[in-house]
């Protein structure tokens, strides 16, 4: 294993009072995913700073022991064992299914960079997910894959929303991200997720962002566990003109709002040869995907 990962403990974060962080050895980087999308997964960290009040990924603390809230720890993996070529060569890769990559303690500790360092030099098809222009620390390392794609999350282009769910990059610098890593010659998807309705307006996003945008991703909100009170009383405190319609697709099980718009979506995107892809229906394919279908 090189130096930069052997250094990896001597670095001396300044980290803040109300975060914990925490260094742990893991035996592989690379599980088999359980995403339809991907091969396999790579997760370099554990909890994730950004805190999104929406975030799935918040069941992880059943498996992991941590009692505190989601957003306020974080385990650092490290791993003395290489990534296996002969396992990945020819194979699907996402970072990341449970965490972002690029979360702002990555600067500080650049397992992501390591990793991908290490990818670079496998013949596999890369897939990276991310909040964050932190990404663009490694525009020299992702012009060498071949076979890259890049997904940012926006929902929204109002920061004071964005600010209410997430602590990752502003709308501005996610938007100057993807526009940078375009103009490198990397594909870029807009990934529009979680979609607030009544509040996510998709073609205003798609308006903001086309010139520099190769593809486009929709996902509709779900909600599940403790944050689906979260984001019901956040709707009913902030939109209470919402309210209603909430109470219908998320106490009801109403899917009329996501039917129509995924016709709306679709019409647009024919209308102005977008290409795209709709995933409102992403819980259904991964229940077929790991049932054989």
């Amino acid at each position: 294993m090189n130096n930069e990962t052997n250094n990896l403990t001597d670095q001396k974060p300044v980290i803040p009072a109300n975060k914990k962080v925490t260094l742990t050895e893991v035996k592989d980087y690379v599980t088999k995913s359980n995403l339809p999308s991907s091969d396999y997964v790579i997760n370099p960290y554990v909890g994730c700073p950004h805190g999104c009040k929406y975030c799935y990924a918040s069941f992880m603390k059943r498996f992991t022991g941590h009692r505190e809230a989601w957003g306020t720890f974080l385990d650092v993996k490290t791993c003395t064992k290489p990534i296996s070529r002969k396992r990945l060569r020819g194979k699907s890769v996402f970072l990341s299914s449970v965490t972002d990559c690029y979360n702002p303690y990555e600067e500080q500790y650049g397992v992501t960079r390591q990793i991908l360092t290490q990818l670079a030099e496998i013949d596999c098809s890369v897939s990276i997910a991310t909040k964050s222009d932190l990404i663009l620390r490694d525009i020299d390392l992702l012009q060498r894959f071949p076979h890259l794609t890049v997904s940012i999350s926006i929902n929204t282009a109002d920061e004071n929303f964005k600010n209410d769910m997430d602590r990752a990059s502003s709308i501005a610098d996610r938007l100057h991200a993807l526009k940078v890593l375009h103009e490198h010659g990397i594909c870029t998807v807009l990934f529009m997720s979680p979609i607030f309705p009544g509040i996510t307006d998709f073609r205003e996003i798609v308006e903001l962002s086309a010139a520099y945008t190769d593809e486009y991703w929709f996902e509709n909100l779900n909600l599940r566990g403790n944050y689906k009170e979260v984001i019901l009383s956040y709707i009913a405190d902030q939109y209470p003109h919402l309210r209603e319609l909430y109470g219908e697709i998320y106490q009801k099980g109403n899917m009329a709002y996501w039917e129509h718009l995924a016709e709306d979506i679709e019409a647009y995107c024919g209308e102005h040869a977008i290409r795209h892809q709709n995933y409102f229906y992403h819980e259904k394919l991964v229940k077929n995907t790991k049932s054989g279908q």
